[in-house]
């Protein structure tokens, strides 16, 4: 069995399907890795992996917001396709098996603020007394 485990950010909110009677949850998660060369300067490299979360728990969508933080394990696959200007391209994408919410979305706060406008009421946070 392989199985891959990625800690990362959405690149962008998901997006819901139903396909053949069963929902699927598509987003795109960034992982980045910051090293420095040999010379000491500072380098980063982005991975971004596809992610179809094929599950019937649709709970979770309003909080797969582009910025918020993700922990996701499954099964890996890498896809090849042609580019535009003819070349090979390849991509990984990740059929989740197991999604935890870690930290939280882009630190702008406007996807809580926006929540709180709408409904009316304050964040878990606003209610506690220190």
């Amino acid at each position: 069995m392989l199985k891959l485990q990625v800690i990362g950010n959405l690149g962008k909110d998901c997006t819901t399907n139903a396909v053949n009677g069963s929902n699927v949850i598509n987003f795109n998660v960034a992982h980045s890795d910051k090293s420095r060369d040999a010379d000491n300067n500072p380098t980063e490299k982005t991975i971004w992996v596809e992610c179809a979360y094929w599950t019937e728990k649709t709970g979770v969508v309003p909080f797969l917001r582009k910025g918020q933080q993700v922990y996701l394990e499954g099964l890996p696959e890498v896809k090849t396709y042609l580019k535009k200007d003819g070349t090979t391209g390849t991509s990984l994408s990740l059929r989740v098996m197991s999604l935890q919410l870690i930290g939280h979305a882009a630190s702008d706060g406007s996807s809580r603020s926006s929540d709180q406008e709408k409904t009316g009421k304050k964040g878990v946070e606003d209610d506690l007394p220190f």
